[in-house]
């Protein structure tokens, strides 16, 4: 019966390694999750401003001046170049965030994954310290 109580605490022991492991590689996609939040709210405030430039763009008159800002300087451009470009960035950033979307989704279910795997961690230390 000895035997059986000594090797309980190192099977713990094991199991607490074990679990801190686990967290600290859940804590990880938790930051992988909030850093693509992050990344998908700035893409999807450039769609929006590309679209307004779009919006704008339309508005405007065949002979009229379009101008790029480069730097300090205002470069002259043609007004259908000038449309091309912007839509162009718009269906780049898009797939982006599509992309981005791909990889929540991914995060998401190795995040419930992970805490599955813990939540079954726990309760298995619980049983062990229980018939100790």
């Amino acid at each position: 019966m000895a035997s059986s109580s000594s090797s309980t605490p190192a099977a713990v022991r094991e199991m607490q390694r074990d679990l801190e492991s686990q967290a600290n590689a859940l804590s990880k996609i938790q930051k992988d999750i909030s850093k693509n939040h992050q990344v998908r709210k700035q893409y999807t405030i450039q769609v929006g401003e590309n679209e307004l430039v779009l919006k704008e763009l339309e508005l405007v008159n065949d002979e009229a001046n379009v101008c790029k800002l480069i730097g300090p300087v205002l470069v002259k451009q043609d007004l259908a170049e000038a449309k091309a470009n912007v839509k162009k960035r718009i269906e780049y950033i898009s797939a982006e965030l599509k992309r981005m979307d791909r990889a929540l989704k991914d995060l998401e279910e190795k995040q419930n994954s992970k805490k599955e795997s813990i939540f079954r961690l726990q309760q298995k230390m619980q049983a062990v310290q229980a018939k100790a």
